[in-house]
């Protein structure tokens, strides 16, 4: 049997968020809340070096810039199946706005939204930070604003030292 590209992708996206949220779910069943948050942290903590260097080796990128930065990023939200723009690099900033995120609706779907604000801290906020290290030891980053505390945007600001901006 031979399956298009886009039905293989969704079926890998559909596994990949559901295995996640199970995981975690599972975790705080045999543990407790905090417990799973810790536990997901460190995850997400490596995941960022993996999914950054499969990037890399895909799109065949090299550098170490905001610019390669921003096109691995946009190929890892994409996949994910978020909406997002990409703003810059321009002045050694580089700016994501997701406008939707696949994880907080998988949230809100489950009823669990109010661990939204957790997730944002714990997790994409360190996501973001190992992503910029991935790519520079002089690169930045912020997670300026995020959807589940009511912006309309999550905003993912990455900023490079002007000694090393490409």
């Amino acid at each position: 049997m031979v399956f298009d590209d886009a039905t293989l992708v969704e079926m890998l996206r559909r596994s990949y968020v559901a295995c996640d949220g199970l995981w975690f779910v599972k975790a705080e069943e045999a543990h407790d809340l905090a417990t799973a948050f810790d536990l997901d942290e460190r995850v997400w903590e490596v995941m960022p070096k993996i999914q950054a260097r499969k990037a890399r080796e895909l799109l065949s990128i090299e550098g170490g810039g905001l610019a390669e930065l921003g096109q691995c990023f946009a190929l890892k939200l994409a996949s994910e199946g978020h909406e997002f723009e990409v703003l810059g690099p321009a002045d050694g900033e580089l700016v994501v706005q997701v406008t939707r995120c696949q994880w907080r609706a998988v949230l809100e779907r489950a009823g669990r939204g109010h661990l939204g604000r957790e997730i944002a801290h714990r997790v994409c906020a360190n996501e973001g930070a190992a992503w910029a290290r991935e790519f520079s030891d002089e690169i930045s980053f912020t997670l300026d604003g995020n959807m589940c505390e009511g912006a309309c945007a999550c905003r993912y600001v990455f900023t490079q030292a002007q000694g090393e901006r490409k």
